[in-house]
């Protein structure tokens, strides 16, 4: 098989493969440049393969070229992120890993792999940009309004809005509300859906420093190179396309920064962080300049804190740092009790939401939510509620009918075999079972229904009309 059959083969793999990928002989000329590449650096195929790179991408300065380096030095680039403009002038911003490919010992040609981080970025620098406005703008301390004017749909909670008589549940409310009184970091461990950033934000605005800001950061939503970014800013020419930017870190500055999902960070930014939170300074990515900050760290996982440092996907010394004031969010099954509590408070905020009359929930109704096991939590049984809400028409009362829980647990499922001769007719208890099942599966995906077609074995179109004729 000749060279060009094999370059062929290759090439019709990666278009395979999905990746972007980006292939050059070990005199710099393209051998390999898929379309996804070529989709990603706004470039046709053709304009890339059989030339130069260097050439095609002149625009992108020799020192900073991940290819260049792999072939002149045989150097790996893992997870680098650039950001450049394509031969037409668009910026484009993407997260690089490039290796060189050897043969006895010598290279032979270098690989990149890279993804689209560009609409991530623009959205992260957007986020960034108006913080630091809002903040600067501040008149007066009142960063509530700040808040509201980088987010008008967020919402502030404090404790009142922790809704609950369990026992273990005002355990930890009291031991927040001691926590608000000092600069301690504190770790929540939660599960999904047990009120981690209520809590978290409760003791900001119960504390001495509920006048300067309170900013979050989700740590398994962006990728490695954006979040270090994200938290510590950037400086000029610290990489491709770097601007001078504060990062979260110097925009709470006298406040309060919340790292959701800290275990999802990677474990070298991890040991960044813990150096920030020992020496209470900061430096930009590629930036020289030491930059004291004052912030106090929340952190929150949804996974016991034990199982994810076995994992490794939590630095024993990180933890250690941040766990000076521990809270372990009981979960919806272990506080049955506020089932009732919570029902009346969801009836009340989504009446007035839905323009509703709903009063109250019926007994069968409230026993089937106390059979539940609620693997979402509290955030679970709000869903319900407002789904029953939303969904009543003249009714002032919530019946087992108007109840829809979501799939998963045995209590929770449908059974042929719960068909009685007083049940109206066959037919109408198998719609009900229908809608029962589909209305769980939509409120599991979050309302994706191509998701939920899929789930369901059926078509798309077949579930938009059972949505439509069950009125879901």
């Amino acid at each position: 098989m000749r060279d060009k059959d094999y370059l062929a083969i290759l090439q019709k793999g990666s278009e395979i493969l999905g990746e972007a990928i980006h292939v050059v002989d070990a005199k710099g000329i393209t051998i390999i440049y898929n379309e996804a590449m070529a989709k990603l650096e706004k470039i046709g195929v053709e304009d890339a393969l059989g030339k130069p790179f260097r050439e095609v991408f002149s625009y992108i300065p020799h020192h900073e070229s991940t290819l260049a380096k792999a072939l002149a030095e045989g150097e790996e680039t893992k997870n680098k992120q650039q950001t450049y403009l394509n031969i037409y002038g668009k910026e484009i911003t993407t997260v690089n890993t490039t290796v060189p490919i050897e043969v006895d010992g010598k290279v032979i040609a270098a690989m990149e792999v890279a993804k689209d981080i560009t609409d991530i970025k623009n959205l992260s620098d957007t986020v960034l940009e108006l913080q630091e406005g809002a903040l600067n703008s501040a008149d007066n301390g009142d960063l509530a309004a700040v808040a509201k004017r980088v987010n008008p749909k967020m919402k502030q909670y404090s404790f009142k809005d922790l809704v609950g008589e369990n026992p273990q549940f005002i355990q930890v409310i009291e031991k927040a509300g001691k926590a608000a009184k000092t600069d301690a970091s504190v770790f929540i461990y939660g599960e999904t859906g047990t009120g981690k950033e209520l809590f978290a934000q409760s003791i900001h605005y119960a504390g001495e420093r509920k006048n300067k800001p309170f900013l979050a950061q989700n740590c398994a939503a962006l990728p490695e190179s954006l979040l270090e970014g994200i938290l510590f800013g950037t400086a000029k020419g610290g990489f491709t396309g770097a601007v001078d930017r504060a990062g979260l870190f110097e925009q709470a500055n006298g406040g309060t920064l919340l790292l959701d999902e800290v275990s999802a960070m990677p474990y070298e930014l991890q040991g960044k962080l813990l150096r920030v939170l020992q020496e209470d300074y900061i430096r930009r990515v590629g930036g020289s300049k030491d930059i004291p900050v004052d912030v106090r760290i929340i952190a929150t996982v949804n996974e016991p804190a034990d199982k994810l440092m076995a994992e490794g996907a939590l630095r024993k010394d990180l933890y250690y740092r941040l766990n000076i004031v521990n809270l372990t969010l009981p979960t919806l099954k272990e506080r049955k009790d506020d089932i009732p509590i919570l029902v009346n408070e969801f009836l009340e905020k989504y009446n007035a939401r839905y323009g509703k009359e709903v009063w109250m929930i019926a007994d069968d109704a409230m026993e089937k939510l106390m059979r539940h096991n609620y693997p979402g939590n509290v955030r679970e049984l709000e869903n319900i509620i407002m789904s029953a809400v939303s969904m009543a028409d003249k009714e002032h009362v919530l019946t087992e009918k108007d109840v829809l829980l979501q799939r998963g647990a045995a209590e929770e499922q449908p059974m042929i075999s719960g068909f009685q001769k007083d049940d109206s007719t066959l037919a109408e208890y198998l719609e009900t079972v229908e809608k029962t099942v589909i209305a769980g599966y939509l409120m599991e995906n979050g309302g994706n229904i191509s998701k939920t077609a899929k789930d369901l074995g059926m078509l798309r179109q077949n579930l938009q009309h059972k949505i439509k004729k069950y009125g879901l």
